[in-house]
């Protein structure tokens, strides 16, 4: 459980650094601050993303899941709180962008790295 949470640390980290070379509004100091961003990112998600999905169930619903990128945007914003001048995003449209892109990202590296070596045990 605790290799599987580092992964994912790990793994967020290197697409928020992938996000932050392609997006100019989108940026962080260096790899310790992708780190960073990305612990605190995935303490977010298990604490305040829920309590959001839970109070937004019916906006969710309603979008057919796609509000769920209004609340991954939400939680990037706070971790931009957070972290101070190491991560910073110029904007809540930003903000939303890096979370579709992410959330891709994330999708792919899951379907073609990760699965197949879950496979493979």
């Amino acid at each position: 459980m605790l290799k599987r949470w580092l992964i994912s640390i790990l793994v967020n980290a290197l697409i928020l650094i992938v996000v932050a070379g392609y997006f100019d509004s989108f940026y962080l100091s260096g790899i310790w601050a992708a780190i960073g961003a990305s612990f605190i990112l995935s303490v977010l998600n298990v604490l305040v993303k829920r309590f959001l999905i839970l109070l937004t169930l019916p906006v969710t619903v309603l979008t057919l899941g796609f509000f769920l990128f209004i609340i991954n945007a939400i939680t990037l914003m706070i971790t931009e709180g957070l972290m101070g001048d190491a991560f910073n995003i110029d904007g809540f449209g930003a903000a939303i962008l890096a979370a579709i892109v992410m959330a891709l990202l994330n999708l792919m590296i899951q379907k073609a790295i990760i699965e197949p070596l879950q496979k493979d045990k």
